[in-house]
């Protein structure tokens, strides 16, 4: 079973739907108030997983030069009609092709977590390398462990999830490098009863 290719035809083919399904003031989208407050205006920010960039590349256009990457062509599409102030580049978390110290931020909300955990590690240390010095990362993790789940109808299509608990997540952060600024088990706005851990790191 191809997991990766479960998600990008899920999300291509729901990208009105699930941008519907976004909302701009619940309390995950309250925590980018903090990235923003510690970064320069004209910082260069990586949105990794950013879907139609509504609601997270739009905001962060206001002040920075935003990069989206996401691997669902649909959803980048969308994203360049969206937020014509930010770049937006199809593709994959497992796979980023930025030099070292590209960017001073990242930003990553709700894609982590539809990736194989085994691959998590290796995501969390790319985005290390990326980052320059002393840069911040601001990411959604799993908060429970849950090695696989696969749904049949999330907005219509096949949806697949994986993730591990929260404690083991923030120790594979210090693993790789990054100091935990702080962290936080947030509700998902669009899933009630459902939790992530956000955690913000600096590297």
């Amino acid at each position: 079973m191809d997991h990766k290719e479960i998600v990008r035809a899920g999300y291509n083919a729901i990208p009105d739907d699930y941008l519907a399904a976004r909302t701009t003031d619940s309390a995950d989208v309250q925590l980018l108030d903090d990235l923003v407050q510690r970064l320069p205006q004209g910082a260069k920010i990586l949105d990794a997983g950013c879907g139609a960039g509504v609601p997270i590349a739009r905001m962060l256009s206001h002040r920075f030069q935003v990069v989206g990457v996401d691997f669902a062509e649909a959803q980048i599409e969308l994203a360049r009609q969206m937020v014509p102030k930010a770049q937006f580049v199809v593709q994959d978390l497992t796979d980023l092709s930025f030099s070292d110290s590209s960017f001073d931020a990242i930003c990553s909300y709700y894609a982590i977590i539809h990736i194989p955990r085994e691959f998590h590690e290796e995501i969390v240390r790319r985005f290390y390398r990326v980052l320059k010095p002393s840069g911040l990362a601001l990411l959604c993790l799993g908060a429970d462990d849950l090695e696989e789940d696969m749904v049949e109808d999330y907005l219509g299509v096949r949806m697949f999830w994986s993730h591990f608990d929260a404690n083991t997540n923030l120790k594979m952060l210090t693993a790789a490098g990054f100091r935990i600024v702080w962290s936080r088990i947030v509700e998902d706005a669009t899933s009630p009863g459902s939790g992530h851990l956000f955690v913000l790191v600096r590297k």
